[in-house]
């Protein structure tokens, strides 16, 4: 009892640090904790942090790592930042994963982050989805374009609409990392926060169809090429990122008419788990195909899938 009580009493003290130990702290908690972690993870972690940082100077000494200092910060996010709901839980995220390491190395007695929650993600993704109608009037406009490089988008889209993939596994992908088995072709991906290929995404015969045809533009195939590269004038040969990506599918979408609030490139890729329920594929299978972490995540989906039936100018009215 003693000993907890001593534990709460320096606790409630906290631990004051000057802008220059906070500094090196943060330092080297980002050199031990972000070694192994992917490009992505180290950028979000290192800005969510930087954010924290700045704040932290303009405290003038008054955060000391109490429960109290890190509600005020959360209160800053939210009131003065004007953050998402979701950004506030990332930097949030950040500043718990930190607190825990001043614990591990013996400069605080508990970590005062984590009872302070982030804000509750929304039960379903802010991003919205296309119906039927809109997928069948993106594809009319692709299947319009039989250049090069409207056989390279129109296999893009059937990847992230049929097979779920996101536009960072799109672009990581090279040309080997295609695989033919018994049981049909397969695509090895590096997905957000992993840091090697180690997923296999299935490929129906229509993405394998749409991607095929693209690939015999560019006859002979090294297997160490990107399985998506730019051909323009100046960038031929050169693989593609996501701002590029998602710059020409926002101006196919726009093509086809499809321009509802909340429609995005990657509502491409959530609406692949509405076809496949709507196709009477198990949740279970719907989880494993989106490599979700949780059912509860699937189960999303689940609860929004007769929207893929809805209609288009409907939801134009509902959602703006």
């Amino acid at each position: 009892m003693a000993e907890r009580e001593a534990k709460v009493g320096r606790a409630e003290v906290g631990l004051k640090l000057t802008l220059g130990e906070l500094q090196r702290r943060l330092q080297d908690f980002q050199q031990e904790y972000l070694k192994n972690k992917s490009p992505e993870t180290v950028g979000t972690y290192r800005r969510a942090l930087h954010e924290f940082e700045r704040w932290f100077a303009g405290q003038r000494g008054q955060f000391r790592f109490r429960v109290a200092d890190v509600q005020r910060y959360k209160q800053y996010l939210m009131r003065e930042k004007k953050l998402h709901q979701v950004s506030v839980s990332t930097y949030l995220t950040a500043l718990r994963r930190f607190c825990q390491y001043l614990v591990d190395i013996g400069l605080l007695p508990e970590n005062p982050a984590r009872t302070v929650k982030g804000n509750r993600r929304p039960s379903s993704h802010s991003r919205s989805v296309l119906t039927r109608v809109e997928i069948e009037q993106l594809l009319a406009v692709l299947d319009q374009d039989t250049s090069q490089i409207g056989l390279r988008d129109r296999a893009i889209v059937h990847m992230m609409l049929f097979a779920g993939l996101s536009e960072v596994e799109i672009v990581r992908a090279d040309v080997r990392d295609l695989d033919q088995t018994l049981l049909g072709w397969y695509l090895r991906v590096q997905g957000k926060g992993h840091t090697a290929k180690d997923q296999q995404v299935p490929l129906d015969p229509p993405v394998v169809e749409a991607l095929q045809a693209y690939l015999n533009t560019r006859v002979p195939l090294h297997p160490s090429e990107p399985l998506f590269v730019s051909h323009g004038h100046r960038s031929e040969g050169q693989r593609l990122n996501t701002r590029s990506v998602r710059s020409r599918i926002k101006q196919h979408l726009e093509a086809a008419g499809i321009t509802r609030r909340g429609v995005t490139p990657h509502s491409l890729t959530h609406t692949a788990a509405l076809i496949w329920l709507n196709q009477g594929m198990s949740i279970e299978e719907v989880q494993r195909r989106m490599r979700h972490g949780t059912l509860e995540t699937t189960m999303i989906y689940y609860r929004k899938q007769g929207l893929l039936n809805r209609d288009p100018e409907e939801l134009k009215r509902l959602l703006g």
